[in-house]
């Protein structure tokens, strides 16, 4: 597909000679940024936390869910 885009005098000066070192094309040069740059932006996307719990029955009875609790019980004995 043509379509026309506009790009940095620059960067369209570092391509050419890129391209003219490789012998290659700017238009490939381009279309394999566009696919590394969907890629990586894809697998940003499929990211998922590991699932790196404990087996167990969730707080102790009595601990409840109370912030200050639960810290100083995640600190207990460490000296703070």
């Amino acid at each position: 597909m043509k379509t026309t885009i506009e790009i940095a005098d620059a960067l369209l000066e570092r391509a050419r000679t890129v391209a003219r070192r490789e012998k290659t094309t700017v238009r490939a040069l381009v279309e394999a940024g566009l696919r590394r740059e969907l890629k990586e932006r894809q697998q940003r996307r499929d990211f998922r936390m590991r699932d790196a719990s404990f087996e167990g029955q969730g707080l102790q009875p009595g601990v409840g869910a109370d912030w200050e609790r639960l810290r100083d019980l995640a600190y207990e004995g460490r000296g703070a």
